[in-house]
């Protein structure tokens, strides 16, 4: 990873810190956490009122996204779901809800912070089929085909390496899976100089990619029956879209990216002297039961 894609990386993880430490801080008032401060085009507001009123004040305080991926997933009892940048839980408390007690959600994040937020609120949504896990969206910590369903909520566009993004997505879904994400996505005339002139990259601006771009990254991974459809505009030429695909069923995964091979099952390293679990609380073997690993060779 370049210096620049590092430092990049660093902000965003600064920022959504901040926001996860002032929620927490804010539930600790006498009158609950208040919502992060964002544009009308982000945040709970984009959720029904009803499936807000459902979950922990502090999940919903924390949502910073651009849409709802949940309501535009179509996802039934008993499935498997990602959520890739999953922050405060909003949508892996909402997907639990609708995959019920014979499926099971996972959250993805790379910050602590909003990690420690998501398992309070799970906790205190009472949410039992529902699992977070540290790491990036690049390098996804659990095994190949074993997804029935990805989501992202105005994430994508803040990694510096889409292509991995996409096809770590393609590797963990299973043959017919599929995704329903919520993106930030640029008119195809606009230049990367132009979207950067309408905001920053951890605003979810600079670092969006175009209508072709996206769909070409994800033809370019292997998915197939590509849709993205605008929703609302988040700035000049930039909207909130939902963007959907399929894995096709006679696919094969694609090769793993390259931080992607130093993880699986949940472990770093993966069957080597020097793997680690990928949630610090976990030791190797109790992370690679939890993913559904077949490698079961554990240095623990």
């Amino acid at each position: 990873m370049s210096e620049q894609s590092t430092d990049l990386r660093e902000t965003v993880r600064r920022r959504y810190a901040a926001a996860a430490v002032k929620v927490t801080e804010g539930g600790t008032a006498c009158c609950g956490p208040q919502p992060v401060e964002v544009d009308e085009s982000f945040g709970s507001t984009l959720y029904a009122a009803d499936e807000r009123d459902a979950l922990p004040a502090e999940a919903v305080a924390a949502s910073l996204g651009c849409g709802n991926p949940t309501a535009v997933a179509e996802l039934r009892e008993g499935e498997r779901v990602l959520d890739l940048g999953s922050g405060g839980g909003i949508d892996v408390l909402l997907s639990a809800r609708r995959v019920g007690p014979d499926g099971k959600a996972y959250g993805l994040d790379m910050t602590e912070e909003m990690l420690a937020l998501a398992l309070a609120n799970a906790a205190k949504a009472g949410a039992r089929n529902v699992e977070f896990l540290k790491g990036t969206i690049e390098a996804v910590p659990l095994p190949a085909n074993t997804m029935d369903v990805v989501l992202s909520n105005c994430v994508i566009n803040l990694s510096t390496d889409k292509p991995a993004v996409f096809a770590e997505t393609f590797r963990v879904l299973k043959p017919g899976g599929r995704i329903g994400v919520c993106d930030v996505v640029a008119d195809d005339t606009l230049t990367a100089e132009a979207r950067a002139e309408r905001g920053d990259h951890v605003g979810c601006i600079a670092g969006a990619l175009s209508f072709a771009e996206y769909r070409a990254g994800l033809e370019a991974a292997g998915f197939t029956d590509v849709e993205i459809t605008p929703t609302h505009a988040v700035a000049d030429g930039m909207h909130s879209a939902i963007v959907r695909a399929t894995k096709p069923v006679a696919a094969e995964s694609a090769p793993p990216a390259t931080e992607a091979s130093r993880a699986c099952c949940g472990v770093n390293s993966c069957c080597t002297p020097a793997e680690t679990s990928v949630a610090p609380a976990r030791t190797v073997s109790d992370a690679k039961n939890a993913s559904g690993c077949d490698c079961q060779d554990s240095q623990d």
